[in-house]
Order: C-alpha cells, then structure tokens, then sequence
C-alpha cells in the first residue's frame, strides 16, 4: 500500500480541524449553559462560559529513534462547550472541542553527535470536564493532529513530521471568576 504524501496528510488534518469549528460556531452549545437565563432555577451554571482560551507552559520529554531528550514549550489552548452529558443542581458533566498549539525550543539530544531540536503540534479533540460550584474541576481530554520535530544539525534525520496524539487529563483551580490555573499530564 502507498503512503499518504506529507502535504496530503497535513491538508486532510486541517480540513478536519476547519470542519469541527465551523460546525460548532454557529450553535456554539447545544445544553445552553452560558447564561442563567437559559438554564431551569436551581440547576448549576458554571462561571466560565461557553468558550476558554488558555496560554501555558509545558516541558515534554520525547523517545524519537532511540534518542530520548526533552523540549520547553510553549501552548495556547482554544476550548468550546458543546454540550453536557450530565446537569444538576450541584455540577455537571460538559462536552467540548478543544484545539492546541505547543511550540517547543531548547531541547538537546546530548550524546554525539548533540543536536538542537524543535518541535510543533497542532491538534484537536474532545474534552470532557466536571464542573462544579467548587474550587477545582478535574478533566480529561484526547487531541489528534500534526506534530513535526527538526533536527537543526544534520540533514540524515532533518526534518520528522507525521500524525501526533496528545491524551490526558488535568485539573483546573478557580483563582478568581474566569481565570484557572490548570495543571494537566499528557
């Protein structure tokens, strides 16, 4: 079977990726939970909203051909409610579309020869949250998309670009109405 040209497959992810935005753009929650006049009296409504954006730091450790090493990167996360799969009057179980961009500098292969290497990810995927009247709001959340690493040194390992896959969870904790600090593992 032949393999998929690079460029066909970047193509394929961000159509893929324009697809789930312009579907969601218009009817940006199908549950309606932005606002309390929406929602029955005594059902919880979250402070946060219908759509989040977030920009972070994060350190990611990589095993690529037999070479391990590390990266810094930095993130901007884009999240937009759906729907929930659960509501009450003490919490609810949300439904999200969730797309992320890192930008990794400084990592270093070490060993001989060393090489400098940088990295990108673009992806996208669901995210589904608990949240409640509480401080904290743990999640989960599974992103596919393009990853691309470039060795600057040398020309035998260059460039790597191919399918990349981000899946965790993490925890977000209300500093004060609409800003979090969210920790999260992938």
């Amino acid at each position: 079977m032949a393999r998929m040209p690079i460029r066909v497959r970047r193509f394929i992810v961000l159509c893929g990726t324009s697809l789930c935005l312009w579907l969601i753009a218009p009817i940006p929650s199908f549950a309606g939970p932005c606002t309390e006049q929406s929602e029955a009296p005594g059902i919880f409504v979250p402070v946060r909203g219908c759509f989040s954006l977030g920009v972070g730091y994060q350190y990611q450790h990589f095993n690529v051909l037999g070479t391990r090493f590390h990266n810094n990167d930095y993130s901007v996360d884009f999240g937009v409610h759906i729907f929930d799969l659960i509501t009450g009057a003490a919490g609810r179980v949300t439904v999200g579309v969730e797309g992320a961009a890192t930008g990794g500098f400084g990592g270093n292969t070490g060993g001989s020869p060393s090489l400098n290497v940088k990295s990108i990810f673009l992806g996208a995927g669901p995210h589904i949250a608990i949240e409640n009247a509480s401080r904290f709001e743990p999640w989960i959340h599974g992103l596919a998309g393009w990853e691309r690493l470039r060795f600057t040194q040398t020309a035998t390992l260059g460039a790597n670009s191919a399918l990349g896959y981000m899946v965790g969870g993490g925890l977000d904790i209300r500093v004060t109405p609409g800003i979090y600090w969210r920790f999260q593992a992938d």
